[in-house]
């Protein structure tokens, strides 16, 4: 991702989030970037829309509980 692109995303963390510690969040019409809050300038991730709901849903669905 552009240097430029990086900086116009709006980047949110959950509500839920108790600390610095923690995964932010942009989304696009069509893909949704995570980063470390703790080094944003690191590498960010992406994903289409459809996988981060299928993510989601699997994580609601207890998927990926231990």
């Amino acid at each position: 991702m552009s240097d430029e692109t990086h900086a116009a995303l709006s980047w949110h963390k959950s509500t839920r989030s108790g600390g610095d510690n923690c995964v932010l969040v942009a989304t696009t019409a069509d893909q949704v970037y995570l980063r470390d809050s703790k080094d944003p300038q690191q590498e960010t991730l992406h994903f289409g829309t459809a996988g981060w709901k299928d993510f989601l849903d699997g994580v609601r669905a207890g998927e990926f509980d231990r």
